[in-house]
């Protein structure tokens, strides 16, 4: 299971992250950081990653395009990066059954 992880998180979250989601990846580690919506959205989906953002254009996509890409929100507001990683420590299970559930597309994370 890798992350992709948006322009608006921290490009450090995928080396903390690595011990439980390997291969994941920034979008300006892949030169996507200057790219719109759908160009991430396309990447993560012909990648095989779940999208994490703290954008709820991604949610809107998700609405009109399906899934995959699945999408991992968070909704904390203004954070800081290690909360980000807590979080996604806290819920690695559920995100672990969002990447392997057939009929669900998105996951909101607070």
């Amino acid at each position: 299971m890798k992350l992709l992880f948006d322009q608006n998180l921290s490009p450090r979250l995928a080396t903390q992250l690595a011990d439980l989601f390997p291969e994941s990846d920034h979008v300006y580690s892949l030169g996507l950081d200057r790219s719109n919506d759908t160009v991430v959205w396309d990447y993560a989906r012909d990648h095989d990653f779940l999208l994490v953002t703290k954008d709820a254009d991604f949610s809107d996509i998700a609405t009109l395009r399906g899934f995959p890409p699945k999408v991992v929100w968070l909704r904390l507001g203004n954070c800081t990066t290690a909360q980000i990683e807590a979080l996604l420590r806290l819920h690695f299970d559920a995100v672990t059954q969002l990447a392997e559930s057939e009929g669900i597309g998105m996951l909101s994370l607070f």
